[in-house]
C-alpha cells in the first residue's frame, strides 16, 4: 500500500488556542527578528482567516507587525510578493502594517 494512511484535511478549523501558540515559536537563528519569524511562520501555516485571527492576537500581545527580516523586509513586503495572497495584505494593512519603504527603515 502507498500514500499516507490518513486523507488530507482540507479546510480545516483552527481553534483559537492553535491559532495563539504560533506567538511562542522561535526562531533557530538569534539574528531572526522573532517577531517577523512567528508572522512569516503564520502567514505560511494559515489560511486567511485565520491568519486575520492571528494577527489580532499578535497586536493585543504587543508585538511588532513591522518587525523586519535580514533582508529588511517587513512582513507586508514579502506578503505583497505573492499572487495570491490578497486577503493576507488587506488583513495585514487594517491592522496597520506598512513596507519597509514607507516605514523608512
Amino acid at each position: 500500500m502507498s500514500g499516507p494512511e490518513k486523507p488530507k484535511v482540507l479546510d480545516e478549523e483552527w481553534s483559537d488556542e492553535r491559532v495563539k501558540s504560533f506567538l511562542f515559536l522561535s526562531p533557530y537563528d538569534a539574528r531572526v527578528n522573532p517577531d517577523f519569524h512567528v508572522l512569516i511562520k503564520a502567514y505560511q501555516a494559515m489560511r486567511a482567516e485565520d491568519f486575520e485571527r492571528f494577527v489580532g492576537f499578535f497586536a493585543e500581545a504587543g508585538r511588532d507587525l513591522n518587525a523586519v527580516s535580514e533582508d529588511g523586509q517587513t512582513i507586508l513586503d514579502h506578503v505583497s510578493e505573492h499572487r495570491r495572497s490578497v486577503d493576507y495584505v488587506k488583513t495585514l494593512q487594517a491592522a496597520g502594517a506598512v513596507t519597509a519603504a514607507e516605514a523608512g527603515k
